[in-house]
C-alpha cells in the first residue's frame, strides 16, 4: 500500500474514534509518537511569581483531545481590574464576543472574576449554537465560584466551524473549582496548547512605593499568527493596584509593537484574545507617575518575550528572524515593507533553505505599494552590507551571506534612505513541517 493510502485510512480510522468517542465510548490506549519540539524552544518553562489573588487548575475534558488537559480555569480576587485587546477579524468567535462586550460592561465595586478556557475547538462560525455554548459554559463557571456570569471570560481555541461540545467542560467545572490554586500557572500554560510545541511563560518584577509588583503571563500560539493580533491566546495578571482604564490603555500602548508585530503565515486567526488582570493585592501603593512608567515598561517587556516565544513556535519554525526596516517615508510604509518581507513565501523559504537570496528582499520591498527608491536602498543580512545604491555592494561575498544564513536567530535589514520612520516585525522561516502539521491537522 503507498504512502498516501495509508494516510487516506490513517484518517478514516481517526474520524470513526471521534465518532465513537462523541457517543460517549472511552479512548483505546493508543500509543502517539511524541511531538517534536521546536528548535528554538527555552530550555525550561520560567519560574513564575505567584501572583496574589490568582488560582489556576487545568484538566482533561476531552474536548478534542484525550490523554492531556484541554481546559483550564482562572479565579481572580474580587476587586480584580480586567483589560483587553482582541482580534480585529470580521469573523470571529463567539467567545471574542462576549468578552468585548463583557469588558464593556461596568463594574460593581468588589467584584471577583474568572477566565476559562479550552483547546481543541475554536467555537468560531458557529451560530447561535456558539453562543448559546458559551453561555452555558460562563454560567456553569459562575454558579460554581460564586460570581456573575458577566465577570466570566472565555475563550476557545482550535479547530474553526464545529460546534464547541460544551457538555464536556461544563462536567469538569465542579473539579476545576476544587482544584484551584496559586502554584497551577505551568499546568493552564499547558491546557491552552493546540498545535504548539512548548508552553509559554513570561514574568517581571516592578519595585513600586510601598513594596514589590509582579507580572506574570502565558500564551499560546504557533499558526495562524498575524496581526490583528496575532491563532493566539495570552492572559497576563499582576498585584498591581491600578485601574481598568489606566491598564486598558497601558495594554493597547503596547500591543502594535508586541503581539501585532509578529506573523508566522500571515493569516489572522477568529479567536485572538489577550487578556490583562490586576488584582490590587500588592502591597505597593496605586500604580502612578514614575512607577506608573516603570510598570508600564516592565508589562511591553513581558507581552514581546510572550510574542517573540509564539514565534519561536511557528509550526515547523527552524528560524526566528527579525525584519527590521529603518528610513520609510511614513510608519505605514515601514509597516508595508516590513510584512511585505515577513510574509514574503519567497523569502520564507530562502531562510529555511539557508540560501542568502537577498534578490527576494528587493521583491518583496518593490510589491510592498510603500514608497521605495531603487537607488537609496540598503540591505544587510545582520551588520553584513549585501545591497546599497541601487546595487550589490562590493564588498559583498556570498561566502558571508551563505555563512550569516546558518544561524538560528536572523535580522533582514532594509533601510529605505526616504525618511525617519521604522519598524520591526518578527518572523518565521517556512519548511515542510509547517504544510504536514497544516496538511493533517483535523485528521
Amino acid at each position: 500500500m503507498g504512502k498516501t493510502d495509508w494516510k487516506a485510512e490513517a484518517r478514516a480510522l481517526k474520524k470513526k474514534l471521534r465518532k465513537l468517542l462523541d457517543k460517549g465510548a472511552e479512548a483505546p490506549a493508543v500509543p502517539k509518537k511524541a511531538k517534536p519540539v521546536s528548535p528554538l524552544a527555552p530550555a525550561s518553562f520560567p519560574a513564575l511569581p505567584r501572583i496574589k489573588g490568582v488560582e489556576f487548575a487545568a484538566v482533561e475534558a476531552g474536548v478534542r483531545y484525550h490523554n492531556r488537559k484541554d481546559v483550564m480555569l482562572v479565579r481572580l480576587a474580587p476587586g480584580t481590574a480586567m483589560a483587553g485587546v482582541f482580534t480585529r477579524s470580521t469573523t470571529r468567535s463567539a467567545c471574542v464576543r462576549d468578552c468585548q462586550t463583557k469588558l464593556a460592561m461596568k463594574v460593581a465595586d468588589g467584584a471577583g472574576a474568572a477566565i476559562i478556557v479550552n483547546s481543541g475547538n475554536s467555537n468560531a462560525f458557529t451560530g447561535k449554537v456558539g453562543d448559546d455554548a458559551v453561555a452555558a459554559v460562563t454560567g456553569s463557571v459562575a454558579t460554581a465560584l460564586g460570581i456573575p456570569a458577566s465577570r466570566v471570560f472565555s475563550s476557545s481555541t482550535g479547530v474553526i466551524g464545529e460546534p464547541l461540545p460544551h457538555d464536556r467542560i461544563t462536567a469538569k467545572v465542579p473539579a476545576l473549582a476544587a482544584a484551584l490554586t496559586e502554584a497551577a500557572i505551568e499546568g493552564a500554560a499547558q491546557a491552552i496548547m493546540t498545535t504548539d510545541t512548548f508552553p509559554k511563560g513570561a514574568a517581571a518584577t516592578v519595585q513600586g512605593e510601598g513594596g514589590v509588583i509582579n507580572i506574570a503571563g502565558i500564551a499560546k500560539g504557533s499558526g495562524m499568527i498575524a496581526p490583528d493580533m496575532a491563532t493566539m491566546l495570552v492572559y497576563i495578571f499582576t498585584d498591581a493596584k491600578i485601574s481598568a482604564a489606566n491598564l486598558q490603555k497601558m495594554v493597547s500602548r503596547n500591543v502594535g509593537a508586541t503581539f501585532n508585530s509578529i506573523t508566522v503565515d500571515s493569516d489572522t486567526s477568529t479567536s485572538d484574545t489577550l487578556l490583562i488582570a490586576a488584582t490590587g493585592q500588592s502591597a505597593a501603593a496605586e500604580v502612578k507617575g514614575a512607577v506608573a512608567k516603570a510598570f508600564e515598561t516592565a508589562l511591553h517587556g513581558v507581552m514581546r518575550n510572550l510574542a517573540l516565544q509564539v514565534v519561536r513556535d511557528g509550526e515547523g519554525a527552524t528560524k526566528l528572524v527579525e525584519v527590521r526596516v529603518t528610513g520609510a517615508a511614513s510608519d505605514e510604509d515601514a509597516a508595508k515593507v516590513a510584512f511585505a518581507i515577513a510574509n514574503s513565501p519567497l523569502v520564507k523559504t530562502a531562510v529555511a533553505g539557508q540560501d542568502p537570496n537577498w534578490g527576494r528582499i528587493v521583491m518583496a520591498v518593490g510589491k510592498s505599494g510603500a514608497q521605495a527608491d531603487r537607488d537609496k536602498l540598503t540591505i544587510r543580512f545582520g551588520d553584513i552590507l549585501v545591497a546599497q545604491n541601487g546595487w550589490r555592494s562590493p564588498d559583498y561575498k556570498e561566502e558571508d551571506g551563505a555563512a550569516y544564513m546558518l544561524q538560528p536567530e536572523l535580522v533582514l535589514a532594509v533601510d529605505l534612505g526616504l525618511g525617519k520612520a521604522k519598524r520591526s516585525v518578527w518572523t518565521c522561516d517556512l519548511t515542510n513541517r509547517y504544510i504536514e502539521i497544516n496538511a493533517d491537522y483535523r485528521s
